[in-house]
């Protein structure tokens, strides 16, 4: 979709269904295309775009030109700042009670590993935080290759709670009300990642075993993940990083035409 378009969840609409003369019969088990194909209950104008064909997230899209904002109820939720947003917003586990891959971590992670590429200039990054390199560190490797014997620079953690940050890249979380990110001071170059996932990598904690009385080696923690390969979406990494304008770089944009269409998705790590 085009700037200015509006994503909602399909159960927050109301007030518009879908019209079978815009829906079409172009998709495979389900409605997708660029068009809106849902109308207005009252007046009967298209106002949105449906999406929920097999393989693709169920989505509906405001359509800017004949939808807007208007004040009704009473007003947003309080800003929260960043602390009560440790203490309010918990966070999201990785995985689901199923086992799966929780969607939010995987665009998450995707939008933070297109900064990230952007940021390193598609070289090689160290990450000393072992539950951090378990959710980038494979995907790193398949992009750009390990870090070398020469001085690597690093990806660290940072944000409300946590010392400074101490490297050349942080890690920071974005504000979920306000899409603020947490500020770091220079040279240090900031990587947004999602709330719920940043909250959930600095914060969470797996519980000691009853008895146990000295550390565990973070190489004997149990996985953070599911027990297979983590895969960021494709789609949104290769959409964050077209946008971002280190993309122009010749590593960056190397790594960017790797991808290619397949199905519904695409092929890139």
């Amino acid at each position: 979709m085009t700037a200015g378009w509006v994503l909602i969840a399909p159960g927050d609409a109301r007030g518009a269904v879908i019209d079978p003369a815009l829906a079409g019969d172009s998709a495979c088990c389900g409605l997708v295309g660029a068009e809106p194909n849902m109308v207005c209950v009252t007046c009967g104008a298209p106002v949105a775009v449906r999406i929920d064909d097999c393989g693709l997230r169920q989505a509906i899209w405001l359509d800017p030109r004949t939808t807007g904002v208007t004040e009704d109820g009473p007003g947003p939720h309080p800003t929260l700042d960043w602390m009560d947003l440790i203490d309010q917003r918990p966070g999201i586990p990785p995985s689901e009670p199923d086992g799966d891959w929780h969607p939010m971590w995987a665009a998450a992670a995707a939008s933070a590993l297109a900064h990230l590429l952007a940021a390193a200039g598609g070289d090689p990054v160290l990450i000393p935080d072992h539950r951090v390199a378990e959710i980038f560190r494979p995907t790193l490797d398949r992009l750009v290759g390990p870090a070398g014997p020469e001085p690597a620079r690093t990806l660290v953690l940072a944000g409300p709670g946590l010392p400074a940050a101490a490297g050349d890249f942080a890690l920071v979380p974005e504000h979920p009300q306000t899409g603020e990110r947490w500020p770091v001071p220079a040279p240090v170059r900031p990587v947004p990642l999602a709330w719920d996932a940043w909250r959930y990598l600095a914060f969470h904690r797996a519980p000691k075993p009853v008895g146990r009385s000295v550390p565990i080696p973070p190489e004997a923690l149990p996985a953070l993940l599911p027990g297979y390969r983590f895969e960021p979406d494709a789609r949104i990494f290769l959409k964050v990083l077209a946008g971002l304008p280190e993309v122009t770089q010749p590593r960056v944009r190397a790594i960017h035409e790797r991808g290619r269409p397949y199905g519904y998705s695409f092929l890139i790590f």
